[in-house]
């Protein structure tokens, strides 16, 4: 509840009159030619605006003098507030997706939590976590897979992934390719570069690189008893 009262408050600030953020505008301008905004809203510093670039979230006086770069830490309740506004952006883009956007391990009974898992083919700890698919999905996780080979696009591991994703078994394929074998070369209309951009706008730089439904962002491999407690956390916190 909390996370949706923020989403909603994030986006009814962005809605502001644009000409409010022209100094904060014309003072980036300044710093970067031709750089690209992604959203201005009110920030939690009075006198500032929130600004997201990209993956980036920076804060510049209104009145364009001053920019500040780093984390807002909510002293009382010790909220990272700068994270936050992130997954709200986070979490407004991954509800754009569909089905057919990633190769879905679905939870074993009850779905407890959906997780999405930004994935390169030949990452080792994405292996490690892959042979724990089982324990993850028996614990009520939904693991959906996202590929972003960091090798960038048109790489070895690009081309594994659009193999992979065309698979007539996109499951056995990814496992059979999670082991180590190279799968058959195969084309398609796919996914793949859309989730590797994705994965670069939201802010994720290795793999894997898990992302739960509210927009928190973990970098790297968490073991299933460990993860379950954590997405439990966040799911209460949420609430």
């Amino acid at each position: 509840m909390k996370k949706t009262i923020f989403l909603a408050t994030l986006l009814a600030a962005a809605s502001v009159q644009a000409d409010e953020y022209d100094q904060v505008r014309s003072a980036l301008e300044q710093l970067v030619p031709g750089i690209e905004v992604d959203s201005i809203a009110e920030s939690p510093i009075p006198g500032y605006a929130q600004v997201l670039i990209g993956a980036q979230l920076v804060y510049v006086s209104m009145d364009g003098d001053y920019l500040l770069d780093g984390q807002i830490i909510e002293v009382a309740t010790r909220r990272n507030l700068s994270d936050q506004a992130k997954g709200a952006v986070r979490q407004a883009k991954l509800a754009g997706l569909t089905d057919q956007d990633m190769i879905t391990f679905p939870a074993t009974g009850e779905r407890k939590h959906r997780l999405y898992v930004f994935t390169d083919i030949d990452c080792g700890y994405c292996r490690r976590l892959h042979q724990q698919m089982a324990e993850y999905n028996d614990m009520g996780i939904e693991v959906n897979y996202m590929m972003f080979p960091r090798a960038g696009i048109g790489s070895e591991s690009y081309n594994k992934a659009v193999s992979v994703f065309c698979a007539d078994d996109q499951q056995g394929a990814m496992t059979a390719a999670k082991a180590g074998e190279t799968p058959p070369p195969k084309q398609c209309d796919n996914p793949v570069e859309m989730n590797y951009e994705l994965g670069k706008e939201l802010g994720v730089t290795g793999t894997p690189a898990l992302v739960t439904t509210d927009g928190t962002l973990m970098p790297g491999y968490v073991p299933p008893a460990q993860l379950a407690e954590r997405l439990e956390s966040i799911s209460q916190s949420a609430e």
